[in-house]
């Protein structure tokens, strides 16, 4: 019995897709950047609002269909994939969304960002690791410096101080699904896990590792099923509240939101391993309406 908590907890804990992937409507999981992660419970561009609606607005998100189309060459298992789209779908406006809402409704903000600092902060010393595999030197120590100054002088990771003067050190979530992309392992096929979300057979693996990885390379309360689970909720249930209007956007139109879930998230996932070597970043975002996602270079980090 304490094994299969501990698990859960793990699950809750870690980021549910790669690095800074969009997360499921219902992820019971917790994300991150790369990311993927999962980007990363942070502010990411990626995942800003959608980009203008070229066509008429869809108005509600209830019962929504999916239409199948021609099958993708990197979706193989398209008609499983669809009907956990479906189940996930409606149990995310049934059920996660309200509670989502509510409870960025009722905690106050310094709450909410609390938790997402010290779920981020916790995450730290995986991203540094990916870092160095991934021969990123300067951005593993910029890290482990925000891990140390957020641990001691943030309090446990409550406030991000290492991103304010006179350290200004961002965030660079990371895991080892882009650690196994940047050495060039393949996607695999595309999966949509019921309850998770979005993912590859490269992706899973990778965001496995980082579940089971974290516990020991932080140690301490996160092996404990009574710290990580309430953590992993929180994170889940404010996560899912932040990222609401990318999720509308990209099932808007519900005959093509399966579809539109699919291309933003491998969109996304390809322009963070090509950023890893070193090419432009670029910032992904859903098209209300549309298949394909808007992308733009991001602006030079100041």
């Amino acid at each position: 019995m304490s094994a299969l908590l501990l698990a859960s907890g793990l699950v809750l804990l870690a980021p549910p897709l790669p690095v800074a992937a969009i997360p499921a409507p219902v992820s019971l999981v917790v994300l991150a950047q790369g990311q993927s992660t999962p980007l990363a419970v942070s502010a990411d561009p990626a995942l800003l609002p959608a980009a203008p609606q070229s066509g008429p607005p869809q108005t509600g998100s209830e019962d929504l269909v999916v239409t199948a189309r021609a099958r993708s060459a990197g979706d193989p298992l398209q008609s499983v994939n669809l009907q956990s789209f479906e189940v996930t779908q409606a149990i995310d406006i049934a059920v996660i969304r309200p509670v989502a809402k509510t409870y960025q409704k009722i905690l106050p903000a310094p709450v909410r960002d609390g938790i997402r600092n010290v779920l981020n902060n916790l995450r730290e010393p995986v991203t540094a690791l990916n870092c160095i595999l991934q021969h990123k030197i300067g951005r593993a120590a910029k890290t482990l410096g925000r891990f140390l100054v957020n641990t001691t002088v943030g309090v446990g990771g409550i406030f991000d101080m290492a991103r304010r003067k006179p350290f200004k050190l961002r965030q660079n979530p990371n895991g080892f699904a882009n650690t196994l992309g940047f050495y060039g392992v393949k996607t695999g096929a595309f999966l949509y896990v019921p309850l998770v979300g979005p993912t590859t057979v490269r992706d899973l693996i990778g965001s496995t590792i980082d579940r089971f990885v974290i516990p020991f390379a932080v140690g301490g309360p996160l092996r404990n099923p009574a710290v990580t689970i309430p953590m992993g909720v929180f994170g889940t249930l404010d996560q899912r509240a932040q990222l609401d209007e990318t999720i509308e956007a990209l099932r808007q139109d519900k005959q093509k939101a399966y579809q539109a879930t699919r291309e933003f998230y491998l969109t996304r996932r390809q322009a963070q391993i090509d950023e890893l070597h070193d090419q432009r970043r670029r910032i992904v975002r859903p098209v209300p309406g549309s298949i394909r996602p808007s992308v733009t270079d991001a602006p030079d980090a100041k």
